[in-house]
Parts: structure tokens; C-alpha cells; sequence
């Protein structure tokens, strides 16, 4: 859209060409970059120069670079135009010698094997020119002129212009208009004045209305859910984000690898456009496998296998089983090998579009410092997404389980209880990351959740109690600090607080259902369960309130690669008063290792306060976690 600056000559070419057989051996080089340009355009820069970008994975012969220098004249030449500076000069010399001298050549081959030749870039981006007359042309609504949202004065940046006429093109396309068109505008550049003209040509054409809509490659899917899932009918008025949405929708099902939107290329004589929705089934089955070590919790490994599509309608059936606690027995924060399996089914669209019902059973075994437990759960729980953000729950659970744990009294030794829980979990969810999966690495938004479970417990005693809890992290990308790409740079902070209203004691409620610190969860460093007062024997007692925090810095190292380093803290509590009981601090910090489905996570942490026992607990002075995942 905007002038493009050429440079010609050529009469060093015969030259070059001339030294096309020298120097079989690639010419090594230095470049640098020189010029009062602001950060934001340096990097553009550095990222578009071929000098930069291929000077180790790209080696050169002597014309070659001398090429690669000479297509970086003009293509940063270019970088600055579109940021609004068309009286820029971009000047490119290799030891000293612009590119147009006719002994370049022979200087670069003279070099001794080995020696970097020197590049330097030199800009000068001259004035900046500004937008002057906007004008736009053809038979565009007067409504929807302001969508340009373009303004006299402001820098004629080219990447501003060319998406004012895409925000135009989607207004029209949103309004009805589906056949609309916005030719690429013209612009004309006043030397004088250092103004930039811009002119746009729209051609709206008329209003229309979604026609039959038709769906094509289905296979075990019902139609009925597909159309469900569109909200999208013969006769509305065309718009472009609804069709969009629909797309989204469909993708959402978890049942389609692909989706397809096509528009008939003209209306029918009643104004209606046809559409159609061209669909790939993924595979019904999958299986997964997972592991995960820590020197607290020792380690774990299990299979998951799913069917996202039961009966047609997107239902899930979801099985999965876990050995854990694999770990060298008095050595860690578990006293045995233990299993977590589970099955749930999954209906959406239950009741409302936005709603969801999922009905679980799972049994666990463990073998803790703090207690050893099993326990078999069912529940159901009906969740609604108020907005794209915002979640709700309700549910209902039950519990059986046999607890086996010290007597508040020491000398009694341990003992068996039996209890039986039904809890009314409901909780309330945001979530601003953008992200599909807890799994892929957040690097900006917020997640955050209240939960409050309103709990019955038959057993020794009878208790009725409300557990609150309130779980938040934040994630900063530091990117417009540091300069560095988006998502390189991730401060990361989560915070924890949860209490038990009702329970006269700790040792009114069950152990299970008592809060603990220490482990990946909470404090880094410390053995799992660790934190907070103890038995006679060491066991830890568990509390009624909680709280915690974590301080993370991100920071990602080549393609794949990155680190992180971490403070921890946290306490419990004996009573429902907040921030009551000891407080301890870990810190640490590890590797990562960037995959498609999440970061390969290796974390070392130290306690900086240790237990009153003064040593360094079981594992010794650290603890170590491996898993998929950030920890937050």
C-alpha cells in the first residue's frame, strides 16, 4: 500500500560475478546495527535482517555477503516506511568500504582464513511522517465510517492502516454485508509537508441472510448436536463473528480436528446465502499415559483412556488409573506404594447449552506421614460458563472412607477411623489466559477460584462443618520491559487461603479433610505435609486454616529451552483467625523444556527454615520435582 523505495545501480555486478569462484570457504562475519531508532523498531529490524538472522545458520563466500548486506539496504529500508519514515537512508559497509567500492570484493577474499569481516548498518530514519487526508470512497453506510478509526495526525504506520481496513471489512461483514469488499488503499506521500494521503475504496453491496445451512463429513456425530452446538439459524442476518463463533463452537465439541466454514459465492433471490460446515472427525479412543517424581511424594505413573464422543453427542467417558507413591520407604513423605483410579462421565449441553453435568467415582489408597487412607467417592457436578471467563458449580459428593492415624493422646499409639462424608461443593471460577489446557505454559491473565463445601461427616465425632477456599494466580509478561518477545518473560504469583468454619478443633475433623503445607502445591522445599504442628511422633497434626504463596520468574532460553526461580511460603493454622501459625520459607529454581503439550519441569527446592527437630526432615536439606507442567 505504501511507496516502496528502490535502489539501483549495477555497475558492480560484472564484478561480483567475477569473484563468484573465490573463496570455496565461507566468509565469517560481525554485524551491527547503528541508528537513533526507538526499541520497539531495532528489534523489527534485527528480526528482518538476513546479516543478523543468518550469519550462523547461513554462511556466506565473500559475494554472497556482499549480496546479503546489499538485500538488507533495502529490505530495512522497507521495515522503516511501513513505521512511517519515507526519507529514510539505510547504509550498509563490510570493513570500512560501502558496498558499491570496486575493491569490496577483493578485500573480502584477501582476508586470512578465519578472520571476521566487520558489517556495520547504519540508519538514518529521517523525519517520521503522519497521516494527513483520510478519505473514504463508494457506498459505504454513513453509520459505520467511524469504524476506520483512523485519525489526521497520527504516525503512518502501515501495519495501522492496512488493519483499518480490515476492522472496516469485518464491521461491514458483521452488519450483513457478506459480500462487502475494501480495496487495498492508496496512498500518496507529500514530500513537503511529510504527510501521508490515504484513500479507501469500499464497496458494501446489500444486506443478506443466512441461508440453508448444511453440514458434511459426520460420521458418528449426530447432526441434531452439531446444529445444537451452531447457534445459528436459517434467517438470521448474515454476520461474519457469528459464523465465526459457530466455528469456535464445533472446534469446543473436542470431537473435530477440523472445521470449515463455506459461503455459497452469491444470495438467492431472496437474499439468503447458503452455508456449509465441512467437518473432520477426530479419532474416538485415545489413551495417555503420565509420571511424575518428587523426593516427598516419590513417584507416580498411570494410564488415562477416554472416548470424546460415547453416544454422539460430544459425551466423554473417561477412565484412568495411577500407581503412586513410588518411592524408598522411610525416606520420604509417604509410608507405602498407593492408587488413584477413577471413572466419569461427561454430558454437555445438559439442560442449557452453557451447562455441563459430569458424574465421577473414584477410589484412592495412600499411605502418608500424616495418615494412611482409603476412600471411595462419588459425585455428580453441574458446571455453567456464565462467559468466556467466567465459570460456576454446583455438586454433591459422597464419601467412604477408613482413616487410620496417631491418637490426639501419644501413648495410644494409632487407630482405625471410619467416616462418611457428604459435602455440597460449589464454587465460582475465572480464568483470563487463554489457554485450552492446564497444561500449556500462561503467560499473561489471571485464574482464580472460591470454593465453599458445606460438609456432613458421620464418624468419630459427628461433624458439621464449611470448608472455604480461595485460590488466585497472576501471570506478568515482562516483554514491553525487557524488550524480549512475548511470552520470554513470565513473573508468575499464586496465592492460598482456605479455613474450616464450624469445626470446634482440629480434631473435629477428619484427618483428610484438614489442611497441610509443604510439597509442590504449597512450599517448595519442605516435605509434603510437612509444615505445622506435629504429634509426639512426628506425624503432622494438620490444621484448620492455610495460608500460602509463591513468587515465580519464568524465563525462556532458545527455542525450547528455559528456567525458573521461585520463592515459596506459607503456614498453618489451629484456629480459623487468618494468617495464624509459623511461617516458612522456600526457595528454588530449575529447568524447562518447552513442549507442544506443556514444559518438562525439573525444580530443586531448599527449606530456609527447617523443622524444630533441627535436621533437615526424611528426603534431607532439599526436595526435587519432576513433571509436565508449570507448577502453577
Amino acid at each position: 500500500m505504501l511507496r516502496r523505495a528502490t535502489i539501483g545501480g549495477a555497475a558492480i555486478i560484472g564484478t561480483w560475478l567475477a569473484a563468484a569462484a573465490w573463496a570455496a570457504d565461507p566468509q565469517t562475519y560481525k554485524v551491527r546495527l547503528e541508528g537513533a531508532v526507538s526499541k520497539e523498531i531495532e528489534t523489527t529490524l534485527a528480526a528482518s535482517s538476513d546479516l543478523v538472522s543468518l550469519r550462523k545458520s547461513a554462511p556466506v563466500s565473500p559475494v554472497g555477503l556482499i549480496l546479503r548486506a546489499r538485500g538488507d539496504s533495502v529490505r530495512l529500508k522497507t521495515v522503516l516506511e511501513s513505521y512511517g519514515y519515507y526519507q529514510s537512508a539505510v547504509t550498509a559497509t563490510i570493513d570500512g568500504d560501502g558496498l558499491s567500492s570496486a575493491d569490496v570484493a577483493d578485500k573480502l577474499a584477501a582476508l586470512p582464513k578465519g578472520k571476521d569481516a566487520s558489517v556495520v548498518v547504519t540508519i538514518d530514519p529521517g523525519p517520521q511522517y503522519h497521516l494527513g487526508k483520510i478519505t473514504i470512497d463508494g457506498d459505504l453506510p454513513p453509520a459505520l465510517r467511524d469504524k476506520l478509526a483512523l485519525h489526521t495526525g497520527q504516525p503512518a504506520i502501515a501495519a495501522d492502516v492496512l488493519a483499518a481496513g480490515t476492522r472496516l471489512l469485518t464491521a461491514l461483514q458483521d452488519q450483513g454485508y457478506a459480500f462487502a469488499k475494501v480495496d487495498p488503499p492508496l496512498a500518496y506521500e507529500l514530500p513537503d509537508s511529510h504527510e501521508l494521503e490515504v484513500s479507501f475504496h469500499v464497496q458494501a453491496g446489500k444486506i443478506v441472510r443466512i441461508g440453508a445451512i448444511s453440514v458434511t463429513g459426520l460420521g458418528h456425530t449426530h447432526l441434531s448436536a452439531v446444529l445444537s452446538r451452531l447457534q445459528l439459524h436459517q434467517g438470521d442476518q448474515y454476520s461474519a463473528q457469528a459464523l465465526d463463533k459457530a466455528r469456535r463452537n464445533l472446534l469446543a465439541m473436542g470431537v473435530f480436528g477440523t472445521v470449515d466454514v463455506r459461503l455459497a459465492t452469491v444470495a438467492d433471490a431472496n437474499g439468503a446465502v447458503p452455508v456449509t460446515f465441512r467437518l473432520t472427525e477426530r479419532k474416538r479412543h485415545e489413551v495417555t499415559f503420565n509420571a511424575a517424581y518428587s523426593s516427598d511424594l516419590g513417584g507416580s505413573g498411570g494410564v488415562t483412556w477416554s472416548d470424546r464422543n460415547v453416544f454422539g453427542s460430544a459425551e466423554q467417558l473417561i477412565l484412568n488409573a495411577s500407581v503412586i507413591n513410588l518411592a524408598e520407604l522411610n525416606h520420604s513423605a509417604t509410608d507405602g506404594i498407593g492408587y488413584d483410579t477413577g471413572a466419569k462421565v461427561i454430558v454437555p449441553e445438559f439442560l442449557h447449552s452453557q451447562q455441563t453435568l459430569q458424574i465421577s467415582l473414584d477410589a484412592i489408597k495412600q499411605s502418608l506421614i500424616a495418615y494412611d487412607q482409603t476412600a471411595e467417592t462419588a459425585g455428580v457436578t453441574v458446571t455453567r460458563n456464565l462467559s468466556k471467563i467466567w465459570s460456576a458449580s454446583v455438586g454433591f459428593s459422597t464419601t467412604q472412607e477408613t482413616i487410620i492415624q496417631p491418637e490426639e493422646i501419644p501413648f495410644l499409639g494409632r487407630e482405625t477411623f471410619y467416616y462418611t462424608l457428604f459435602a455440597i461443593p460449589l464454587s465460582l471460577r475465572f480464568d483470563s489466559t487463554d489457554l485450552n489446557s492446564p497444561l500449556l505454559d500462561p503467560t499473561h491473565g489471571i485464574r482464580a477460584a472460591l470454593t465453599v463445601a458445606p460438609t456432613l461427616s458421620l464418624g468419630p465425632p459427628n461433624a458439621t462443618y464449611v470448608i472455604t477456599q480461595i485460590r488466585a494466580s497472576a501471570y506478568l509478561d515482562l516483554h514491553d520491559l525487557f524488550g524480549t518477545g512475548p511470552g520470554r518473560t513470565v513473573v508468575a504469583v499464586r496465592g492460598l487461603y482456605g479455613y474450616a468454619q464450624g469445626a470446634a478443633s482440629v480434631i473435629d475433623l477428619p484427618p483428610d479433610q484438614r489442611f497441610y503445607a509443604g510439597g509442590s502445591a504449597t512450599i517448595r522445599g519442605y516435605q509434603f505435609q510437612s509444615v505445622g504442628p506435629q504429634f509426639a511422633d512426628n506425624t503432622p497434626v494438620g490444621g484448620v486454616a492455610v495460608d500460602a504463596g509463591s513468587l515465580e520468574l519464568r524465563q525462556r532460553v532458545g527455542s525450547n529451552w528455559g528456567f525458573a526461580v521461585f520463592t515459596d511460603g506459607g503456614r498453618i493454622g489451629q484456629t480459623a483467625m487468618p494468617f495464624s501459625g509459623e511461617y516458612r520459607i522456600g526457595v528454588g529454581g530449575g529447568p524447562r523444556y518447552y513442549t507442544s503439550i506443556g514444559a518438562l519441569r525439573l525444580d530443586f527446592a531448599l527449606p530456609l527454615d527447617h523443622e524444630p527437630s533441627g535436621d533437615c526432615g526424611r528426603a534431607g536439606c532439599f526436595e526435587v520435582y519432576i513433571g509436565l507442567g508449570q507448577a502453577f
